[in-house]
Formats: structure tokens, sequence, C-alpha cells
């Protein structure tokens, strides 16, 4: 960092602060804390019957893999407001939001990425400015080794599982590393 954003000074340190037991940017002149917290990731499952909508990837990272309309949630909105306003925005659909049924701690990007189940409420859907397509899948469709992150994949098979026990469980996992560009590793799927 070079300029604090509270004062505009270059004199900024990275240093634990008075009282605070980790490394943070903290201005000289002004004492302001900057302080960086995990960007909210949130997206659904969206169904209809027994299909799922997925996206493909119109940007980096991962161009061209598939993934569930998912993105950043912006200030002033809900999760559940994010969820739907991210599918609208990538596949043009509209949902409504269910429960939320993943909780991905992706610490090395910063990240959390937060799932609900979801269901269409019509089949006028298109690709969005960020997707190149998007389709419906049944389970034995879902191209499992073209998705885009290991959070995706764990989302969809913890769905798949419950569907299959006919359950409704929260699951909370924290993602693996991954290298960009490269295929995902061995499916999990059915494990906690």
């Amino acid at each position: 960092m070079n300029y604090c954003i509270q004062c505009g000074s270059e004199a900024v340190e990275f240093r634990i602060p008075d009282g605070d037991n980790r490394r943070r940017h903290v201005c000289s002149d002004c004492d302001y804390i900057h302080y960086v917290n995990p960007r909210m990731v949130v997206g659904c499952v969206p169904r209809w019957e027994d299909r799922i909508l997925l996206c493909r990837r119109a940007i980096e990272p991962r161009l061209g893999y598939w993934t569930l309309p998912a993105g950043f949630m912006e200030l002033e909105e809900t999760l559940e407001a994010a969820a739907a306003r991210e599918t609208l925005e990538e596949a043009c659909a509209r949902v409504a939001i269910e429960d939320m049924f993943a909780v991905v701690n992706v610490t090395h990007a910063h990240q959390v990425h937060i799932m609900f189940r979801a269901e269409l409420l019509d089949l006028d859907y298109a690709a969005g400015p960020e997707s190149l397509e998007v389709a419906l899948f049944r389970e034995a469709e879902v191209p499992w080794d073209e998705l885009a992150f290991p959070s995706i994949t764990y989302s969809l098979e913890r769905y798949y599982k419950d569907l299959a026990d006919d359950t409704r469980r929260l699951h909370i996992t924290e993602a693996p590393r991954m290298r960009l560009g490269g295929t995902r590793k061995a499916s999990t799927r059915g494990s906690d």
C-alpha cells in the first residue's frame, strides 16, 4: 500500500497496531488502520425439475470452464439478494432462493463462498456478459472434469448427496489451493 486512503499520506507502515495481533497497513500520520477482510462470493444451484443450470465462464480465471452462477456480494444487499442478482447477471435467469447449504472458506484467496439452493422461476435463461453459454444438466450430465473451482465441485457434490439422502444440511469446508489452468483433482463425491 503506497498511500493512506484516509488522509492520502505516503507514511504507511506494515506493522502490528497497538491492541491488535496481526500485521496491518497503518498510517503513521493519521493512525488509520487499513483492514483487509475476506470477500464474500455468493451463488446458488438453480434447479428446474431434475436439472441444474450451469454457466460456462467467459472471463478469467478459468475461462471456458463450467460454474454455478456466483459472484462478489455488493454493499447493501443480503446474501440471498446477491445470489439472485448474480444468477440474473450471469444466466439471465430469475430464481427463488431457498436455503443456504454450502460454505467454502477459500482462505488462500481471501474469500468465503456461500451457496444456496434455488428454484428457477421459468425456463427463460441465456448467457450473460460473463458467460459463454448456459445449460441445464442432469446429475449424470454434469461436466465434472470441466468445473471451474473446487468450491463449485464441493457444492455440487453436497447438493447431490443431500438430494440422494433426502436431507438438507449445511456443509462447511476449506477449499484446497488450486493451480489455475489445471484440471480438478480426483473427486471426493459423497464425503465431507
